[in-house]
């Protein structure tokens, strides 16, 4: 079966939303996106990277702390879903290995790393919505002991998920404290660039050594956020265009268009894209919103806009998922794909319905963007968005892997 949606419509030509704002000049520009154009700058790194410029930049995190300090909801709740948080208190003690393992038959301790980058993450929130410079010490410590002790992550295949998921999980707790007294960022960025980005590298241009749509969306989405994050906090541009063109144009299911392989016009009066995963389960569905937001998030932070790219096709795959797990029927068409190394082919015909309704803080990010960026009509988004807030991050979740798949407080950091 083709792998090409019977409703796909051509491609358009985009112009990056860096190139917009700079041709047109602030509102005007940004009211104009999503119109035709073409751009030098649609495909290269910005001339000088934004920092802070990943999940947050300087704006959100003035808004989080002059509302929190105003006492103000929804910030104020997503402030106390924080500070709850037993990983936010800046007496955590990092517990840094020099080899963490991810998979069947090895000694696995990824569970030590995923729990202290939580630690390290919310700590830093605290420091940069509060004030608290013991949260900063206490993230600093922990970023300082890892730089200086893992240098390798191993296991089976699902070494390429660990050290998608937590390199762009560790780069951003690292980006907000950036410039602090007594950060080695020197000796992070090189455990970036030496431990985390050759097997992100290795598993996009190899997938280990399977056929190209032998991995979930997932695998993809992570391996790329990763790549994305660590152009971004080493300032390398290289990085951070491959992994936007792997985006816009790579052979696995990360790539837009095999993320979102088909499109449904008008269901109901809103535009649905089915998601790579649906026919599998919704954990990983949703899953994916939260690994894909992240992408976007951070590309909109340097300029460029992912969310809208291809007739926002990532909205509609969001849309889609959002609907389905609020209890609502969607369209399925029969997804086949090849597995293995000899590209064996598997179909699924029907929506995977396992964890239908799962709750993971992946929402606030993406309403906020489009209902309170764009203005855009969200529907769904915007119920699971209210649905699940405030949002909480690793260790509200559960203690196993999946609940720290997300960093989380969408509800605190992006909430207009």
């Amino acid at each position: 079966m083709s792998r090409t949606s019977p409703h796909q419509h051509s491609q358009q030509a985009e112009l990056s939303r860096r190139g917009l704002l700079r041709t047109a000049g602030g509102l005007t520009a940004a009211l104009a996106l999503g119109t035709t154009f073409a751009a030098a700058t649609a495909d290269a790194a910005p001339a000088a990277f934004t920092h802070p410029g990943m999940l947050h930049n300087a704006g959100d995190i003035n808004r989080a702390k002059v509302r929190v300090a105003a006492g103000d909801d929804p910030w104020l709740s997503g402030w106390n879903k924080l500070t709850a948080n037993s990983h936010s208190e800046s007496t955590w003690t990092a517990n840094p290995q020099a080899t963490v393992y991810r998979g069947s038959g090895t000694p696995e301790n990824y569970g030590i790393l995923y729990n202290d980058i939580a630690a390290a993450y919310q700590n830093a929130l605290r420091w940069q919505v509060g004030g608290t410079t013991a949260n900063a010490d206490c993230a600093v410590r922990i970023l300082n002991a890892w730089a200086h002790t893992l240098t390798s992550v191993q296991g089976n295949a699902d070494r390429f998920l660990a050290a998608g998921i937590y390199g762009w999980q560790f780069a951003n707790a690292a980006e907000l404290m950036r410039g602090y007294s007594g950060f080695d960022l020197a000796a992070f960025q090189e455990m970036m660039e030496n431990v985390f980005y050759p097997l992100n590298n290795s598993f996009l241009t190899n997938h280990n050594d399977a056929c190209i749509t032998n991995y979930w969306a997932n695998w993809d989405l992570c391996n790329m956020a990763s790549v994305l994050a660590i152009g971004i906090l080493n300032e390398d541009s290289a990085k951070y265009d491959q992994a936007v063109s792997y985006f816009k144009n790579g052979a696995g299911n990360g790539s837009i268009q095999h993320a979102v392989p088909f499109l449904y016009p008008n269901v109901d009066g809103y535009d649905l894209g089915q998601w790579q995963e649906s026919g599998r389960d919704q954990g990983h569905t949703v899953m994916g919103m939260g690994q894909m937001g992240a992408i976007c998030e951070m590309a909109w932070n340097q300029g460029d806009d992912l969310y809208s790219y291809d007739g926002r096709r990532f909205m509609k795959g969001a849309q889609y998922v959002a609907k389905y797990n609020l209890g609502d029927d969607v369209p399925f068409t029969t997804y086949t794909w090849g597995t293995g190394q000899s590209c064996a082919q598997q179909s699924q015909t029907v929506l995977g319905s396992g964890s239908r309704g799962q709750v993971r803080p992946v929402w606030a990010m993406l309403h906020y963007h489009y209902n309170r960026r764009l203005y855009l009509d969200d529907k769904y988004i915007s119920q699971m968005c209210f649905s699940v807030a405030p949002e909480g991050g690793g260790g509200d979740y559960g203690s196993t892997s999946g609940g720290y798949d997300q960093l989380g407080f969408g509800t605190l950091m992006y909430a207009k």
